[in-house]
């Protein structure tokens, strides 16, 4: 039976990205870009054998990265790269083992590329038989410069943004990189080269490659708002004048605290309740009860590092948390950078802090307590 062949090329530099190391290794949304790249190959509908192309240096680090991948299916197959992109193909073609009737080639740095994608070029390969590649229609207007200066108009109409992965029969592909050279910037020129046919299919906005500082902010925010979860949190504690005042994270010298079990924190608590919210993980009361002796009179930055945890093992990234302290004091704004600062140290991600009163209503009104409502919204890691 004749299966289905990827070849991920991984082996670049990336200078361009300027992050001290290759692109493959940088972080999007907590996880390398050569990771994304290969667990989306995992969510295809048929078997593949996944060769992946990298740079000698890097292969202890690639390494690690395809066994978290694997998770007991097909090995993963690593090999060395070679002088340039013509050479690294090529020593991933030579790797696939037989059985192989078509073959993906694909840059890492395009790591959001949707799997769907894959689908679709394997699929039209095995209906034409020959090459097939992603394209992108151009909508800039495009000129030819010299010198410096416009001197013509291309027409776009017959212009297209290349994309991977790109298919091919494998053996028609090896056979043009045994007779091809290293100058060619993809493997369909490569292809075409050798006097074989390259069809065009429509690509996708999520396979552009990562290769510029504004390329990997662009990927982190898809990454970051994709899924997202958001949750809210209330709480609210009586004054206690035989109680230190604990509030946002910091010790408020000569204010009356807050009545509870633990030190009364209304903000630390309701940002517990938001996080255990937004993951879906119930809230403070039933994670933390008041029969849990290991929480009797403990601050909230206890609270809060076990929640992030949780959080965290759940598969969510905190995105940024928000809180409005309602009450007639303390008088927070003096204090409010340090209280975002703690929070935000605490929390792993922004934390901002506002205050407002209710105009004499209620117990806030009256004096009697502080009431605090958080919002925090999550990423879904993945």
């Amino acid at each position: 039976m004749s299966y289905l062949g990827v070849v991920v090329v991984a082996a670049g530099s990336g200078t361009r990205l300027g992050a001290g190391l290759p692109k493959a290794y940088v972080e999007v949304g907590g996880k390398t870009v050569l990771q994304r790249a290969l667990e989306t190959l995992r969510e295809l509908d048929e078997p593949a054998q996944i060769v992946v192309v990298v740079s000698r240096e890097w292969t202890d680090r690639a390494s690690e990265i395809c066994r978290a991948v694997e998770t007991g299916k097909d090995e993963i197959i690593l090999v060395e790269g070679g002088r340039d992109r013509h050479d690294s193909v090529g020593n991933g073609l030579a790797a696939l083992p037989a059985g192989i009737d078509v073959v993906l080639v694909h840059d890492a740095a395009r790591a959001l590329t949707p799997a769907s994608l894959f689908t679709a070029v394997a699929a039209e390969v095995r209906r034409t038989g020959e090459g097939v590649v992603p394209g992108l229609a151009v909508t800039d207007t495009i000129k030819r410069v010299k010198d410096g200066r416009a001197i013509e108009t291309i027409d776009r109409s017959e212009l297209a943004a290349m994309q991977t992965p790109q298919g091919f029969p494998l053996r028609n592909l090896v056979e043009a990189y045994n007779a091809g050279n290293g100058s060619m910037t993809d493997d369909a020129a490569v292809y075409a080269a050798a006097g074989h046919p390259v069809h065009i299919i429509d690509g996708d906005p999520l396979a552009f490659k990562i290769t510029t500082p504004e390329d990997l902010e662009r990927a982190e925010h898809l990454v970051n708002t994709s899924v997202t979860r958001v949750g809210t949190g209330i709480d609210v504690h009586a004054f206690d004048a035989e109680q230190p005042l604990w509030l946002g994270g910091v010790h408020w010298p000569d204010e009356a605290g807050l009545a509870g079990h633990s030190d009364g924190d209304a903000v630390a608590h309701a940002i517990c309740d938001a996080l255990l919210s937004a993951a879906g993980l119930g809230d403070i009361g039933s994670t933390f009860g008041t029969d849990d002796p290991r929480f009797a009179g403990a601050h909230g930055d206890v609270f809060i590092a076990e929640t992030v945890s949780l959080v965290g093992a759940a598969g969510f990234r905190v995105l940024n948390v928000s809180v409005q302290v309602v009450g007639n004091r303390p008088k927070l704004s003096p204090r409010r950078a340090e209280i975002e600062a703690v929070l935000s140290g605490l929390v792993g991600a922004p934390v901002s802090v506002s205050a407002t009163t209710s105009d004499g209503l209620g117990f806030t009104g009256r004096g009697e307590g502080v009431a605090a409502i958080a919002t925090a919204l999550l990423a879904v890691v993945g």
